[in-house]
């Protein structure tokens, strides 16, 4: 008898394990499993106008290679990338550590700096248009009083790249501040109090406590900074829509307008595998690379 209820009561808590999980698993598995699985079926098989279905894996990557605006676009991802994450996490290390000192006004410059987080992306993009704009906006009403042309930022090839950059740093460094000022305020304040002791200067303290310290967080944030910098579709959707001449357009706004502007499902589907095996070769170098650098308390 003690033993069918032992078995009878694990049998019970298997089964509410598993009610708590299925909610989860149900969203996972509608919007994340099956999308990715349908997206690489789609990259390995086509549909004929006969309805058969047939491998065109070989025919799609050789679209792929011929593809010049999918060059364009993987080159100018990869620049956004390389200016947005450095500045980003730069920018979100140095207010951190600012407002994390004690001075009078501190929480109302933690609310400015973390504001532009608040607020959506499609939001900050019609405001940023405003700023933007030739003949009216901020930045050429600026430089109009020193006497200095403006530019056209968002239809000049040469600089629509850079302004979506700057308004991406603009709106990601508040976020990713949250993270490093938890993690300063985690540190003990016996560890602060010695390294005070050991090293007065700020710098040397910085370099040699702090930023070994805020390790963990920091490949958190990088992790999270690369990701953002490759699903960026909203705020182009609005400025530039890849314009002018594709100078802005990048990867995941290209799959979104191959899948839906020009309804070719099967080519979105590879150009999908492309950027998760980019991320993919992303996320692993960076734990290669900080494996012996981050230590965790």
């Amino acid at each position: 008898m003690p033993n069918t209820l032992l078995n009878s009561m694990r049998s019970s808590n298997f089964a509410f394990a598993w009610m708590l999980l299925l909610p989860a698993m149900v969203l996972l598995s509608c919007f994340t499993y099956f999308p990715a699985f349908s997206a690489f079926y789609n990259s390995l098989f086509a549909t004929d106008f006969s309805g058969a279905r047939h491998f065109a894996l070989q025919d799609n990557l050789l679209d792929l290679y011929y593809d010049p605006v999918f060059w364009r676009a993987l080159t100018n991802n990869l620049w956004y990338a390389l200016i947005t994450v450095p500045a980003s996490m730069i920018l979100a290390l140095v207010m951190a550590l600012w407002v994390n000192e004690k001075f009078l006004g501190r929480s109302l410059l933690r609310l400015s700096f973390f504001l532009p987080t608040m607020l959506p992306m499609v939001a900050a993009a019609n405001i940023w248009m405003f700023f933007y704009s030739p003949n009216i906006g901020l930045f050429n009403r600026v430089l109009a009083v020193f006497g200095i042309q403006g530019a056209n930022w968002l239809g000049d090839p040469s600089t629509a790249l850079w302004a979506t950059m700057l308004l991406a740093i603009w709106k990601e460094a508040g976020f990713f501040m949250i993270f490093y000022l938890a993690a300063l305020q985690a540190i003990p304040s016996e560890l602060n109090d010695a390294a005070r002791l050991e090293a007065p200067g700020y710098f040397y303290r910085l370099r040699r406590f702090i930023l070994p310290l805020l390790g963990p967080t920091t490949l958190f944030v990088f992790i999270n900074a690369v990701i953002h910098a490759f699903k960026v579709v909203d705020h182009l959707f609005i400025l530039t829509k890849g314009g002018p001449n594709n100078a802005s357009t990048l990867l995941l706004y290209y799959i979104y307008e191959t899948a839906f502007a020009f309804f070719d499902a099967g080519y979105a589907a590879i150009l999908t595998m492309v950027l998760l095996l980019l991320l993919g070769l992303c996320s692993a170098i960076q734990f290669a690379l900080s494996h012996k650098r981050v230590h965790y308390r």
